[in-house]
């Protein structure tokens, strides 16, 4: 895709996080099985079926914009799946698993965090209002997943891994 102008810029962000979004959706779940804490697993297939409903707005934004859903697979996911399918396969203590994942979880939610702020700055100026709002709502999504994340983590599983003597 030749990127002559914003909207151009606009629609390969959206097709990137189209494509971050779809890995996610292959991960979440490996990521809910190895969960130990049953909040963390719930945490997990929670923000799966919110994914979901990301990727149907992201098709929505694009099929308006007449724009392709699909364009260059995300690397930046790709890359931190990878991490996180590594820590994975490590051998760990239940806590201290738990405690991986939610730092790969959340590097996830950062990146996307980025991202989708990047897409809401593109689609305003260029006027696009029913991407904005979709995008925010997404946005707003992510935050309020990063922080159920932290608190999980400030919350107890830091401290059992800490505390884990195995």
């Amino acid at each position: 895709m030749t990127m002559n102008n914003l909207r151009d810029l606009l629609v390969e962000n959206l097709q990137d996080l189209h494509s971050a979004e779809q890995q996610l959706t292959r991960a979440l779940p490996k990521m809910a099985e190895k969960a130990n804490h049953p909040q963390l697993r719930q945490a997990f297939e929670m923000h799966l079926q919110q994914t979901t409903q990301q990727l149907e707005r992201l098709d929505r934004i694009l099929d308006r914009m007449g724009a392709s859903r699909t364009g260059k697979k995300c690397k930046g996911m790709e890359g931190l799946i990878a991490e996180g399918q590594e820590l994975m396969e490590e051998k760990a203590a239940p806590e201290v698993l738990d405690a991986g994942l939610i730092g790969a979880a959340q590097k996830v939610e950062h990146y996307e965090i980025s991202g989708y702020g990047t897409a809401v700055a593109y689609a305003q100026l260029l006027g696009e209002t029913e991407a904005v709002v979709l995008l925010q709502q997404t946005l707003a999504e992510e935050e309020q997943t990063d922080a159920r994340l932290n608190a999980l983590a400030e919350g107890s599983i830091n401290q059992q891994a800490m505390n884990n003597r195995r």
